[in-house]
């Protein structure tokens, strides 16, 4: 076996171990894998079909001009050539408008949010809203190592106790009728091991960035981390096991879902954030 095989065969073994590990599911569960058309969350789509897992591709997309339409092509063509059941998500058909048409709107009624911030809140509420469509019993989702080291340092300038015990594999939430499970089957691979297994597959996936994420704030940290990583190369792990076995370890209950009063979806507040925005948006 040269070393490229053996490359592959240890990334598939360790999300096996994580799958095990952490019970993210089983394989008779219905599965859903939140994918962009990206190069982590394709890996994660073809490594739980390569394990027998069948998932089903779920695409939300943003509607941000080339750059996704690009991606929902090259998404079709995945899905198309390992046999994958594929639902596309719109936020023209949903909201009426594309992310930027609804940043705009929203930045001319007084609320200025970035397009990373808008464009999650939005997203998570599709995702959880048709995985209950689908009667899925998990989404899994691309977020590797590098992503959940970025988190739990932006959750402490945040000073974010309980966003960094959300942190982990698997979310913590108790079993939930309005909540579909999201899990992370790449939470202890590399970014750049993650795109080196795209590349060794030839999958069709487009490695630049979102270009809606310029004033993100999570990309200032990890151009940060990424300095850091050149003068301590483990520093990312480290960062992930303290907060596994120092933090995680102290979240013995499950955290209690609320519902949001107008449309039923998961919310921490009464009226949810998705609700809270369209209700701006239809503001005159």
């Amino acid at each position: 076996m040269d070393k490229d095989q053996q490359f592959i065969k240890d990334i598939d073994k360790k999300v096996k171990d994580t799958i095990k590990k952490y019970r993210l599911f089983k394989k008779n569960e219905r599965i859903g894998v939140a994918v962009s058309g990206g190069k982590d969350s394709t890996v994660c789509l073809y490594i739980l079909d390569k394990l027998g897992y069948k998932p089903i591709a779920v695409t939300v997309d943003a509607v941000i001009g080339n750059y996704t339409k690009k991606n929902l092509e090259n998404l079709r063509n995945t899905c198309k050539k390992y046999k994958i059941e594929l639902k596309e998500i719109s936020f023209r058909d949903e909201f009426g408008y594309s992310l930027c048409y609804l940043k705009s709107v929203l930045k001319s009624k007084g609320a200025p949010l970035q397009s990373c911030a808008l464009c999650g809140v939005l997203r998570k509420y599709l995702l959880n809203k048709y995985a209950k469509k689908l009667k899925l019993d998990c989404i899994a989702t691309g977020h590797n190592l590098d992503d959940e080291a970025q988190s739990f340092v932006m959750n402490i300038f945040r000073n974010d106790i309980n966003a960094i015990k959300k942190q982990g594999p698997a979310s913590i939430t108790e079993k939930d009728s309005h909540f579909v499970k999201r899990v992370k089957p790449l939470y202890f691979i590399r970014e750049k091991d993650a795109e080196r297994y795209s590349k060794m597959m030839g999958f069709p996936v487009y490695y630049g960035k979102c270009p809606c994420s310029v004033d993100a704030f999570r990309r200032n940290f990890k151009d940060g981390l990424k300095k850091l990583e050149k003068k301590y190369p483990k520093f990312k792990e480290n960062i992930i096991d303290f907060q596994l076995k120092n933090i995680k370890k102290d979240t013995k209950k499950k955290i209690k879902i609320n519902s949001c009063e107008r449309c039923g979806e998961p919310s921490k507040y009464n009226i949810c954030r998705t609700c809270q925005i369209i209700e701006m948006l239809t503001k005159p």
